[in-house]
């Protein structure tokens, strides 16, 4: 499911990536957006909320969701 969430994001208005981690114990995933208002028509889509239920109900004993402001991203190549 996640994988067909990421392709249905990479479709909506704004969109500019993800990121994601897992492990046997936890997993992260971030996702990336030019507006507020893009967040949140992400959040508003039908089929996202329907896997975000589902999530919760079948694979989730906890979930969390941040919306933050990026001020500045570095990389460094070693």
């Amino acid at each position: 499911m996640a994988s067909k969430m990421d392709e249905l994001a990479s479709l909506q208005k704004g969109f500019l990536g993800v990121e994601s981690a897992r492990d046997s114990d936890l997993g992260i995933t971030v996702s990336y957006w030019e507006t507020i208002e893009d967040i949140g028509a992400w959040k508003a889509n039908a089929a996202h909320q329907i896997a975000q239920q589902r999530g919760k109900e079948e694979c989730y004993s906890r979930f969390s969701l941040r919306v933050c402001k990026v001020e500045r991203d570095y990389v460094s190549e070693i």
